[in-house]
């Protein structure tokens, strides 16, 4: 690194940075042997129109006071002071808490925010909202709200089984057979929450495929494994992967090639599941082709390969992030526990591995830097993708994980750090039920689709204009994130802010506890300091620290952790679920009565399917070129659009049909609204499925096709969820089912609007 170079970190990677006053010059991390394009989205944010400059106020929040208004979303703004702002957002975060109680404030939901974890927004906001009488939080994530329940129910602690037990090198030099429903894709392991220092996982593919390995691949996209593996992909209709794992069980047992001591001595509910498999119908091979759409052949073929040797069963996230989104988490579960392979090295079920880049990782031996968090006096809770319902149905009634709970009555909503209006479903409906609240709050650096609905926007500091750390528990690196550019305006960092309204109400001591931005820092470093001198380690101090730009951490040996010490000796290590072993069956499951999850991996038909009028599944995944909305304008992600519009993806024989060719603006609709896209025409999609990425900034206007939609029926810039279903998963886990939706596609044949959403209000 040289003299005019600067450390800093992002979810997708470390890198080092040259400013020389206009141009942002990045280059990724010297170690790092497969960086990740998105990098080249962080120079495009310096000094973007998109930025939010001032506090800003919405017009008829600020004259009018608050309380419910449908014109959130459509008023225009007034810039003030930040001491006016602060003075009157003090005084209506104490009107609401006086008059509603404090479950009436919510904490938001969700957001990725910075690598940094001082300045991680919603540690920050939480931290305020706790201290000054607490909020309503949310539980779980949209990513993964599914899993995150049924997981701990079936195998164990969520990260001790999931991130932490195959690894990428075990997977490297022990699996003879990857069968990964819903893919690998190199896209999403690029990215980690706080950031990654070495992206691995496309050579450990390679290596494990040079060494013999087999990859299966299902799914009803091509690209959701590196084209280097060379993978046989099964192009499954979607939503019915749990039908295949449950003819692969069939296939295993009636051949006698189940681990029958494996289910009898580390596994609990066999009876239970097998009674499924072989009851009436039978989830036998050919009851699965015909759910699946994979020949019963193929189906009898692949049951033999992965009961013949060390087989790993992959389950994406994106798999659960749909109707019944427990049940491929769980019927994975129980495949990798026919075969018996649970526990050891790079065999078994890893839920997750690909998704994230976190997964496959070993832990580090001594803690990482943290902002420590505050208590949350409010017990009011609800699971974090229900956030319309709650705001459209307060008081009302709902179950999740057993418990019947009643949705509180939210008066104030306080976002940093996300934008629900591109990770929520159907759009339109999230925007009637934020038109419930008194008063929405949102800190952002930039003028994002929530931002727009705001009543109070407070302009923050993006990662590259402040001081912070980088670590995560599971990278060796952590780096020292420096200010690379000026604060632009008068943005300000959200410790600042929150610290003032803090004073304001009269917690400012409590919140800051006497720090200053620097003086946190200083503090959270001390407590890995002091761990690696106790071990003998290399101790620097955060002087040295922060002149070095980063620090390598000891990590702990990869050992396979929990599950193969359960493996080892299941009555001296059992899991931490109701039985001790593995849930294959659950009778606490069960007995919570819940049609839409029993008490076993089941496959359950989606109450959504194409029918004559909505034909095509769309497939809403993760893009390729930014992370959720995150730098939406930014130059990788920018320069992926066609014509200012997102890219839907299509089959050929499809298009065709439709009189679609490439490059046509196509429109995408359903009775929930409509979204514009540019069409692409590829044979690397199953027939009769569309494909369009999260995250482009929500940009609403009036649908010509369908008028009584009023000004919102159609985005023109091509963010699916204008037409995803806000459903939740199942009772059991309320999860996000934002994956998968029904739709209809037609060529635009009206003149096509501009796109206008990276510009401010």
């Amino acid at each position: 690194m040289t003299e005019t170079e600067k450390t800093h970190s992002a979810h997708w990677g470390a890198y080092t940075v040259r400013f020389d006053g206009g141009r942002l010059r990045v280059r990724p991390h010297r170690d790092d042997p497969d960086p990740s394009p998105v990098l080249d989205n962080v120079p495009s944010a310096v000094g973007h129109p998109a930025r939010v400059t001032a506090p800003a106020v919405r017009r008829g929040w600020w004259e009018r006071g608050p309380g419910r208004d449908p014109g959130r979303g459509r008023d225009g703004y007034l810039t003030v002071s930040w001491d006016a702002v602060l003075d009157r957002l003090a005084a209506e975060t104490h009107r609401v808490r006086s008059t509603h109680g404090d479950a009436a404030v919510y904490g938001g939901s969700y957001g990725w925010a910075s690598a940094g974890r001082f300045h991680h927004a919603q540690g920050q906001l939480h931290r305020f909202l706790a201290v000054t009488g607490g909020y309503t939080r949310s539980v779980n994530t949209y990513s993964g709200g599914a899993a995150e329940v049924i997981v701990p129910q079936i195998l164990g602690g969520f990260d001790a089984v999931t991130r932490h037990s195959v690894s990428w090198d075990q997977v490297a030099a022990h699996t003879d057979t990857v069968l990964a429903f819903g893919g690998m894709a190199l896209k999403n392991s690029g990215i980690a929450p706080g950031g990654v220092s070495r992206h691995v996982e496309r050579g450990a593919m390679r290596a494990a495929r040079a060494r013999g390995a087999r990859f299966v691949l299902v799914s009803p996209l091509r690209p959701d494994l590196p084209e280097e593996v060379d993978a046989t992909w099964l192009p499954i209709r979607p939503g019915t992967d749990v039908a295949l794992m449950l003819g692969l069980m069939h296939t295993v047992v009636a051949g006698n090639r189940h681990d029958a001591d494996f289910l009898a001595t580390h596994c609990d509910g066999w009876d239970t599941l097998r009674g499924h498999l072989f009851g009436t119908p039978a989830r036998d091979a050919d009851w699965a082709a015909g759910i699946t759409g994979i020949p019963a052949t193929t189906i009898r073929e692949l049951a033999g390969r992965i009961a013949g040797g060390r087989s790993l069963v992959t389950v994406a996230q994106s798999l659960q992030r749909a109707e019944h989104g427990e049940q491929p988490v769980w019927g994975g579960t129980a495949l990798a526990a026919v075969l018996g392979q649970i526990g050891l090295p790079g065999g078994g079920f890893v839920y997750g591995l690909g998704s994230l880049g976190h997964y496959g990782r070993t832990r580090n031996a001594v803690p990482v830097p943290s902002f420590s968090r505050v208590p949350n006096p409010v017990p009011a809770m609800i699971p974090v993708a229900r956030v319309a319902d709650m705001l459209l149905h307060p008081g009302e009634r709902y179950a999740y994980d057993g418990a019947v709970h009643r949705y509180p009555h939210v008066r104030l909503a306080w976002w940093s750090g996300g934008n629900p209006f591109h990770h929520h479903q159907d759009l339109r409906r999230l925007r009637r039920a934020v038109a419930e609240l008194d008063t929405f709050v949102v800190h952002d650096p930039v003028w994002t689709a929530t931002a727009r609905h705001a009543d109070v926007v407070l302009p923050s500091t993006m990662t590259i204009e402040r001081d912070d750390i980088g670590p995560t528990g599971s990278d060796p690196l952590v780096i020292a994130m420096k200010q690379l550019v000026p604060v632009p305006g008068e943005a300000r960092d959200d410790y600042d802010v929150l610290a003032d309204l803090a004073h304001r109400l009269g917690r400012g001591a409590e919140f800051t506890e006497g720090r200053t931005a620097r003086g946190w820092l200083e503090h959270m470093y001390e407590r890995t300091r002091v761990a690696l001198a106790r071990r003998g380690d290399p101790a620097p101090d955060f002087a040295e620290f922060w002149e070095r730009g980063e620090l390598a951490l000891p990590q702990r040996p990869d050992d396979g952790g929990v599950l193969a010490r359960f493996r080892a000796d299941p009555v001296a290590d059992p899991l931490p679920t109701p039985s001790g072993r593995v849930q294959v069956g659950s009778a606490t499951i069960a007995a919570h009565g819940y049609d839409d999850c029993p008490g076993h991996p089941a496959w359950l038909p989606p109450a959504e399917q194409p029918d004559d009028r909505h034909p095509f599944w769309l497939v809403a995944n993760q893009p390729a070129t930014r992370l959720h909305s995150q730098l939406d304008f930014g130059a990788r992600s920018a320069g992926a659009k066609r014509g200012g519009r997102e890219v839907l993806r299509i089959h050929p024989a499809d298009a065709a049909g439709l009189g679609i060719a490439d490059d046509d603006v196509v429109r995408l609709h359903n009775d929930r609204g409509a979204c514009l896209a540019t069409a692409r025409l590829t044979d690397d999609i199953r027939p009769g499925v569309l494909q369009l990425p999260t995250g482009a900034w929500w940009d609403p206007r009036p649908d010509p096709e369908r008028p009584e939609f009023g000004d919102d029926g159609l985005c023109v810039h091509g963010n699916p969820n204008a037409v995803t279903r806000d459903r939740g998963s199942s009772r059991l886990a309320q999860g996000c089912t934002g994956q998968l939706c029904a739709v209809a596609v037609q060529r635009f044949d009206h003149p096509a609007p501009e796109v206008r959403v990276h510009r401010a209000p």
